[in-house]
């Protein structure tokens, strides 16, 4: 009998970015995005190889890190990738567990399951390897003897900066962009080592233009909390897919974009915007038949045109989503900012007219043809 969650997730624990400067970063995801510092990790700390700033925003945490040294792994990740996503963390029932249970499933490991200690207790970690070089850690408290009652984790002090809470509220879901013909093969890791199932299949007629298409599955658990989009590019088509652009700057399968939910997408857009945070933006015309094709929605269309967020409906309700410009100086990684009113897609009717502002971005970049 097939189990549900054989690896005993919980939720998505935080993201961790690899960065170059992570005090500069760590004031930009304050000042644009609206997130809060709540922990920091470093020299002052007794940490001799990394400086850590940990930012929330509700129930949403990010983790941003830069190596000390040259010669720290890290510094290998950023000189490779760019700032980038590295660790997706799974807060789990036990990590001895999880990390047994995926490595007997196929996976590879990572780092092997140990403790971590402070004053305020400890926790247990472990972690295994996905696409590219990114990883999936598994975080527990609470089993075996530990419990942990510190701001974030061991060796992290308490270190309060507020930002203007924008109204992000949680993690949608987090898509991975992998190499032509390995879509399927990390779909099935995702299947047989953590338990998920295909959600959602989108091909390259879904996501076209005359220029470039992808080919995309989405990955869930049983609950449908944890949602991981699978990309990969597809052939036969005039120009260089997305996918590839990114394939080529960030050197190997990464996250290319992380889906944050918000309760007021008006309000949460115009507050992003005000703090600078770009925005892809559609034709206006666009707009013009956008009733015609959704029906009845409760936002006012002029509102919706001058801030470019999209709507998409299925028989379930409605969306509404924009996606940023890359919030890095190479065409890797952005953010995509979405509400939902009881549509459980992914805005599949809006996928053409992304498709056209994304590919006049890269023809901006010279990298379309």
């Amino acid at each position: 009998m097939k189990q549900e969650n054989p690896l005993g997730l919980k939720k998505i624990h935080h993201i961790e970015f690899y960065v170059g400067n992570a005090k500069q970063a760590e004031f930009y995801y304050r000042k644009a995005f609206g997130f809060s510092r709540i922990a920091y990790s470093g020299l002052e700390t007794g940490n001799r190889e990394t400086t850590s700033y940990v930012l929330r925003q509700n129930r949403v945490t990010f983790v941003l890190t830069t190596p000390l040294e040259p010669d720290h792994y890290a510094s290998e990740h950023i000189k490779l990738h760019g700032d980038g996503v590295r660790d997706i963390a799974f807060l789990v029932e036990n990590a001895d567990k999880a990390f047994e249970e995926a490595v007997k499933r196929g996976a590879t490991p990572a780092m092997e399951p140990h403790d971590l200690s402070d004053n305020f207790g400890s926790v247990r970690r472990a972690a295994i390897c996905t696409y590219g070089d990114t990883i999936h850690s598994f975080i527990s408290y609470n089993t075996n003897g530990h419990n942990y009652n510190g701001v974030f984790l061991p060796g992290y002090v308490e270190q309060r900066v507020e930002g203007e809470n924008v109204g992000i509220q949680l993690i949608d879901h987090i898509v991975g962009n992998v190499e032509l013909g390995k879509m399927n093969y990390w779909c099935d890791f995702y299947r047989d080592v953590m338990g998920f199932h295909r959600y959602i299949t989108f091909d390259d007629n879904d996501i076209s233009t005359e220029y470039s298409a992808l080919m995309s599955i989405v990955m869930a658990d049983e609950s449908h909390n944890i949602k991981f989009p699978i990309n990969e590019p597809a052939e036969g088509r005039r120009g260089k897919s997305q996918i590839q652009e990114y394939l080529d700057y960030y050197k190997s399968p990464g996250v290319q974009h992380i889906a944050l939910l918000c309760k007021n997408i008006i309000e949460t857009v115009s507050k992003l915007q005000q703090n600078g945070v770009e925005f892809l933006r559609v034709p206006d015309t666009y707009y013009e038949s956008l009733l015609d094709r959704v029906g009845k929605i409760d936002e006012n269309v002029e509102d919706l045109r001058k801030l470019g967020i999209l709507v998409d409906r299925d028989e379930d309700g409605y969306l509404l989503q924009i996606f940023t410009k890359p919030v890095e100086d190479r065409p890797t990684l952005f953010f995509e900012i979405l509400q939902r009113k009881g549509c459980k897609g992914f805005g599949k009717g809006n996928f053409k007219a992304l498709f056209i502002s994304i590919e006049e971005e890269q023809r901006r970049r010279g990298n379309l043809l």
